[in-house]
Parts: structure tokens; C-alpha cells; sequence
């Protein structure tokens, strides 16, 4: 049974809702001729049974899966700021690490300003995932503003519910006692006017119908003040109905456009990192610009220069030759000449007619000759 109530509930509020955009779409807000805006839930939920509560229960369900819906794109966005911050710290944990450290020059400068500029991206898409939060915040914030306001709304609604009820099985109970009294006076009187000419029990005829008319009068008095009673609950309710459908209709307007507006927001701060990376990263292009292929390589010969002169050929030297030439001519070893301190002594010459000495560089040079 609940089951089946529930379908027609939800039959009931895709059927209203899709007049509500046809007649959106068509007319726009509904204004009377106080220029005051009517609210379109009034208008088309309404219902000929003065106990049903179709069209405001319809209302309610939407306004619950609006609730739901701001939940899951705060739930939505909550895991997009958490993957963004993944994404940043691994990020910040990646532009630490070493890259280029024993390259030189140009090609180094830009290596460095690579991993500079990973970080400052990091830390943007750190910033990013705070925006992000923030954003899902004020969503949440909006969500439970809304949440308390329906909630005094839904006390106030379904305590006249419940009192337009109680009063209208009040006034059917009172109807049927009335009809009951009014079915004994008749009855009375029947038994009266049958009983006309019987003098023994026409005394009690006539007290019985005058009772029965004094209860029917009361039944009567009683049923018409339910029925009042009735008409100014249902006045009320219909009052506070309206207000309700107009306060719950602003918010439904409000809840959709505060929900587009803020994954429109979320999109715009996806765009501006693409923009703020993308300029980050043209740092690291103007850099690369500036590396210069040639001046590396000159930087690298300059800084590690050992020589511009090649070592010579090896000569073959056989090992018998070797030794044969030694055997036949030993090599006399190579003494470093004398220093000269002083002048040559000069050769002692021979008085005349006194003896010869030889000298060194005779032959005889051991042979006296007088």
C-alpha cells in the first residue's frame, strides 16, 4: 500500500513539475494585478479533496531530492578538491627531487627553472583544491540555511494539516449525528401523528418527538459550528498554503541557480589554473629558448681542456735486436759533463834544454825524453 502511494506521489510530482517549465517557459511568473508574483506551486498543486495533500506532498519530495542533490555535488566536489590535493603533493614531492644536478651551464639554468616551476604549479593546484573546499562550503552552508527554513515551514504545514483533518472528521461525525437526530424527530413525529387518536400514550409521543426535535436543533447548532469551525481552518490552511508554496518555490529557484552557479565557479577555477600553469610553464619554454647547444659543449671543452696535441705512434722494437746491439757496442754510461768554476790550467811547457813531459794526449805519454 505505502508502496503504491509512493509511486502516485512520484507520478503526481514529475507531472506538476513538467507543467511548471511548460508554463515557465511560456509565461514566466504568474502577476496579479497588485503586481504581486504568485507562486505557479499554488496555482497547479492544488486539489478538490480538502483533505488530500497531493500537490504539497509533491512539493516536499522535490524540495528533498533538491537536498539530495546539493549533497552529491558537495560530496562531488569534496573528492575533486581531495584528487587535486593528491595531485599537488605528489607534484611538490616529484619538483624536489634531483634533475640535471651534474649538468652545466644554459641547459642547467633551465633544468632548474623546470623543477622551480613544477613546484609553483604545485602550489597552485594546492591553492586550487582550498578554493575548491571553500566552494563546497558555501554550498553546504546554503544547503542547511534551507534546510532550517523548510523545517519551520513543514512544523507549521502539517500541524494545520493535521488540524484541518481533525476538524473535518469532526464535522462528518457531527454531520452524521445531525442527520441521525433529524431521522428520530422525523420518526417521532410519525409515531405522534399515527398515534393521534390513541389518548392513553399521546402524552408520551409528544414528549418523545419534542426531545427528538431539541436534539436534532442541537445536532444541528453542533454540526454548523463544526462546519464553521472547518471553514476558517480550511481558510487558514489556505493562507498559510500559499505563502508555503510561494517561500518554497523562491528556494527551489534559489537551490538551482546557487547549485549551477557554483559548478560554474568550480569550472572557472579549473580554467584558471590551465591558464596560471600554462604561464608557469612559458617560463620554463623561455628558458629552454635560451639554451644554447654550442655554448654548452664550448663550456664543457673549455672546463675539461687537456691537450690539443695526440700522443704518437708506437714504434716496434724487437727484443734480440735489442740485445745484440748492447753486446757489440756496450754503451759507455753518460755522464753529465763538468762544470767549469775556473779557467783550463794551462799546458806546462818544457824549459830548453830540459826534459820533455808528455801529456795526456800522447801516446808515449809514460816515456821520459830528455
Amino acid at each position: 500500500m505505502e508502496s503504491g502511494k509512493s509511486k502516485h506521489l512520484f507520478d503526481l510530482h514529475h507531472h506538476v513539475m513538467s507543467i511548471i517549465i511548460q508554463h515557465k517557459q511560456k509565461y514566466g511568473f504568474w502577476r496579479t494585478q497588485t503586481g504581486v508574483i504568485n507562486s505557479l506551486f499554488s496555482h497547479v498543486l492544488k486539489n478538490n479533496d480538502l483533505t488530500s495533500t497531493a500537490g504539497y506532498d509533491a512539493i516536499i519530495q522535490y524540495h528533498n531530492e533538491g537536498k539530495r542533490t546539493c549533497k552529491e555535488v558537495e560530496d562531488f566536489l569534496k573528492a575533486r578538491a581531495g584528487i587535486e590535493e593528491k595531485y599537488a603533493k605528489d607534484l611538490l614531492g616529484l619538483s624536489k627531487k634531483v634533475c640535471g644536478h651534474s649538468e652545466m651551464n644554459t641547459l642547467k639554468r633551465s633544468l632548474d627553472i623546470f623543477k622551480l616551476q613544477m613546484e609553483n604549479v604545485s602550489l597552485a593546484h594546492l591553492q586550487l583544491a582550498q578554493s575548491m573546499r571553500e566552494e563546497v562550503k558555501k554550498l553546504e552552508e546554503f544547503r542547511e540555511r534551507q534546510k532550517e527554513a523548510r523545517k519551520k515551514i513543514e512544523q507549521h504545514m502539517d500541524a494545520l494539516h493535521k488540524q484541518k483533518v481533525s476538524q473535518f472528521k469532526k464535522t462528518l461525525d457531527s454531520k452524521k449525528t445531525y442527520e441521525q437526530k433529524c431521522r428520530d424527530k422525523e420518526e417521532a413525529d410519525q409515531n405522534v401523528y399515527r398515534n393521534t387518536n390513541n389518548s392513553k400514550n399521546i402524552e408520551k409521543f409528544n414528549a418523545k418527538a419534542q426531545q427528538a426535535k431539541l436534539n436534532s436543533e442541537e445536532a444541528d447548532r453542533s454540526y454548523q459550528q463544526n462546519v464553521s469551525t472547518l471553514g476558517n481552518i480550511r481558510d487558514e490552511w489556505l493562507k498559510e498554503h500559499m505563502n508555503a508554496c510561494e517561500i518554497l518555490e523562491k528556494q527551489a529557484i534559489e537551490r538551482i541557480n546557487f547549485v549551477r552557479n557554483t559548478v560554474w565557479t568550480h569550472l572557472n577555477l579549473l580554467s584558471q589554473q590551465c591558464v596560471t600553469s600554462d604561464e608557469l610553464y612559458e617560463e620554463v619554454r623561455k628558458s629552454l629558448e635560451q639554451c644554447n647547444i654550442q655554448e654548452d659543449i664550448d663550456h664543457f671543452v673549455n672546463l675539461r681542456r687537456t691537450g690539443d696535441k695526440p700522443p704518437g705512434a708506437l714504434v716496434y722494437e724487437n727484443f734480440y735486436s735489442g740485445q745484440r746491439a748492447s753486446l757489440a757496442t756496450p754503451l759507455a754510461p753518460q755522464m753529465p759533463p763538468p762544470v767549469n768554476r775556473r779557467e783550463a790550467l794551462p799546458v806546462p811547457g818544457s824549459p830548453s834544454g830540459g826534459p820533455i813531459y808528455s801529456t795526456v794526449q800522447d801516446t808515449e805519454y809514460s816515456v821520459v825524453r830528455h
